[in-house]
């Protein structure tokens, strides 16, 4: 672990003995009225509004307030803290989310119910998210796909964003950090009787940073990024009410491949949402929504001289019209239901056509409590698709109290990733290494191409063999916890995960061309499954004072390298020159970019007579492997390893006159960095920032 424990534990201690010390020798005047400990509500996990501790579904909540305290800008920064995340930067600089050990491209991100596209390389970059006008963070874990489809395989996000508030106000938020980078935010709020309008804009901006002296390249190049957002309410009546909001992004960033080739990069994105709501009665309630959004990212690298080296597009569209009901026969029962059907196009460089999906869609849910102490979700979901084979997405989840402090809960549900564009209409080709990549509809046309112009040594997979569809990732996820509340000041969760993943799309060599390179398509062919158990806490013992922390143990491992190492079918060598020998099976690690072991530890204390909070927050992260180091193509305790690493962030906030507010804050307080192995980790960064209300 590559923290300075000493200074830390000397820190920690001091930091929480003197909260503690001030709880019982300070006597600060309190309110004689009891408190009211309010439960969370949570609207992504059944898409209805339900206590998070009545939820028999592992999920979570980010609140307003905790982002806000912790003074973060951008959603990876938040996220990075929660139990089970972490996100893992990508060959393109972007972060992409890691939940329950599974990869990126399996968790659905949504924004107030309706997904982001633009994951160019499977990955939707969260950093370009930011969290100014956030209202809370909602986090699902475990297939979801019997409300929300495909990409919910292993669990999903749903940002929501701020609701308008009535009469007219607004803020505006600033903050000055380490590497040249400013953030600037403001929001305005109008609502008076029937209409309500709020407008949001931010501007975030860096100078980039380097990791490595002396390669004459940024790890991370300069950038600024613009995001404008509106909503519009309109109640025609008290039962009828119109929502729309848009949304607009823009991010200019230098490009420098090399000392000789630099250019930029351009990404535009949009979106608008309409969802007419009404309500016939006390049973029913009915809405319509509308969604469109596109995607749009462009590069470009010139010589030195001035011509063009290389110039790629990626242009995605989104149109998502859909058709939903609820009904309550009585106070124990509930159903929803929708229907709605996906358009989707994306033009790309690298592809020989512009494919079109067309994914029309039906889901059902009932949520019941038939006794006080037990409820009932069972819901499924059926997608069909013009690329790919149809999917059935069943799930079914039961909670039950023992009594008013203890409750057990489980849940077990399919999800399924389809094929993206690019694993089925990629046809790229390095023109300076030489190899090739074909999506899977695109082999039987480009083999028999390549083929006729004498490109090809020898064909190892027949081109017949791609005439049958990709299937779809899918997966089996269980879910088994416990809730247990000492008090409504102590909680307690724990939860036992496993997910099993069937039909994992990867890379395999289908020909080898007469230049020694090979040529390489899509498959279905591993098995993997993540399992583990996670440990959530919360201690409020003042009104004032609150600790929150979490724990994840994960296992990740591919059922093939698994019996490979049971039947003794793996050597290495501790160095190139040394004699192999034979690994046990006790010696597999798992997958690559997996730590065994994640935590996180946030102390949070208010002083109400100085209008003054502060927190200190650390997260943990064990040792992982990114690549094989001894010839065996499998991650095994002899391979070399990411040493683990803390971070530990601090911030202090100050309110002044109720309306004007000073932050100051360290993130990453003792500057770790690794500039081998982590891109996304900067250093420290020392920031202040200045609130305004109005």
């Amino acid at each position: 672990m590559i923290l300075n424990k000493k200074y830390f534990c000397i820190y920690f201690s001091l930091f929480l003995g003197s909260t503690l010390f001030s709880q019982e020798s300070k006597a600060i005047t309190k309110d004689s009225t009891k408190t009211e400990y309010l439960d969370d509500v949570i609207i992504t996990a059944t898409r209805t509004i339900r206590q998070l501790s009545s939820l028999p579904l592992p999920a979570q909540i980010v609140s307003k307030e905790d982002i806000k305290q912790s003074n973060s800008i951008r959603l990876n920064d938040i996220l990075n803290e929660q139990t089970g995340l972490i996100t893992i930067p990508d060959f393109g600089g972007g972060e992409g989310i890691q939940l329950q050990g599974l990869d990126s491209q399996y968790t659905l991100i949504l924004i107030d119910g309706v997904p982001l596209v633009g994951r160019s390389a499977g990955t939707l970059n969260l950093s370009r998210i930011t969290v100014g006008n956030i209202k809370q963070i909602e986090i699902v874990k475990g297939a979801s796909s019997s409300l929300y489809g495909s990409e919910a395989l292993g669990g999903v996000i749903n940002i929501i964003t701020e609701n308008i508030k009535k009469g007219f106000s607004g803020n505006v938020n600033y903050r000055l950090g380490s590497f040249g980078s400013h953030d600037l935010s403001s929001t305005i709020h109008y609502k008076k009787q029937k209409l309500g309008i709020s407008a949001f804009f931010n501007r975030y901006s860096s100078d980039g940073y380097d990791l490595i002296d002396g390669d004459d390249l940024n790890t991370v190049d300069p950038f600024s990024n613009y995001t404008f957002n509106s909503k519009i309410t309109y109640d025609f009546s008290e039962a009828t009410n119109l929502f729309i909001s848009s949304k607009y992004y823009n991010q200019n960033q230098d490009y420098v491949a090399s000392t000789e080739l630099k250019g930029e990069s351009d990404i535009n994105e949009w979106n608008t949402h309409l969802k007419l709501s009404h309500v016939y009665d006390k049973k029913w309630r009915s809405y319509f929504e509308f969604y469109a959004t596109r995607y749009i990212a462009k590069d470009y690298l010139d010589n030195e001289d001035g011509t063009q080296f290389s110039n790629s597009h990626y242009n995605q569209l989104l149109i998502r019209p859909e058709i939903r009901a609820t009904y309550n026969p009585n106070d124990k029962e509930a159903f929803i239901g929708g229907a709605g059907f996906n358009h989707e196009t994306l033009n790309r460089t690298y592809f020989s056509l512009k494919p079109i999906f067309n994914s029309p869609y039906l889901y059902l849910q009932y949520d019941s409590t038939p006794i006080e102490k037990l409820n009932i979700i069972l819901g499924a979901r059926f997608d069909n698709h013009n690329k790919y084979k149809s999917q059935f997405s069943p799930k079914a989840a039961i909670r039950y109290g023992l009594n008013d402090k203890l409750a057990i809960k489980g849940a077990i549900g399919y999800g399924f990733k389809a094929p993206d564009f690019r694993q089925l209409y990629f046809d790229f080709t390095n023109t300076t290494v030489g190899y090739t990549v074909l999506g899977y509809n695109a082999v039987t046309t480009a083999i028999p191409a390549l083929e006729s112009q004498g490109q090809l040594a020898n064909i190892i997979v027949p081109a017949s063999d791609f005439e049958d569809a990709l299937n779809p990732e899918n997966s089996i996820s269980i879910n088994i916890g416990i809730d247990y509340s000492l008090s409504p000041k102590l909680k307690f969760g724990l939860n036992f995960f496993r997910n099993s993943i069937n039909d994992l799309i990867d890379l395999r060599v289908i020909a080898n061309k007469t230049n020694g390179q090979n040529v390489f398509s899509y498959y279905n062919v591993n098995k993997v499954y993540t399992k583990g158990l996670e440990f959530n806490s919360t201690w409020n013992p003042t009104d004032q004072f609150k600790i929150s922390g979490g724990y994840q143990l994960l296992f990740a491992k591919d059922t093939d390298a698994e019996e490979a190492f049971e039947n003794g079918s793996v050597f290495a060598r501790e160095h190139p020159s040394a004699p192999s020998f034979q690994l046990k099976k006790n010696d597999y690690f798992g997958l690559y970019n997996r730590s065994r072991h994640m935590a996180n530890l946030k102390v949070f204390y208010k002083i109400p007579n100085w209008n003054l909070d502060t927190n200190i927050r650390g997260t943990y992260r064990s040792k992982y492997g990114l690549l094989d180091t001894n010839g065996n193509t499998y991650l095994d305790t002899y391979d070399e390893f990411v040493n683990g690493y803390s971070i530990i962030d601090f911030a202090v906030n100050k309110t002044f006159y109720k309306n004007y507010g000073l932050s100051f804050g360290i993130d990453n307080l003792f500057g770790f960095t690794d500039t081998q192995n982590i891109s996304n980790i900067a250093g420290r960064i020392i920031y202040g920032k200045l609130n305004i209300k109005f």
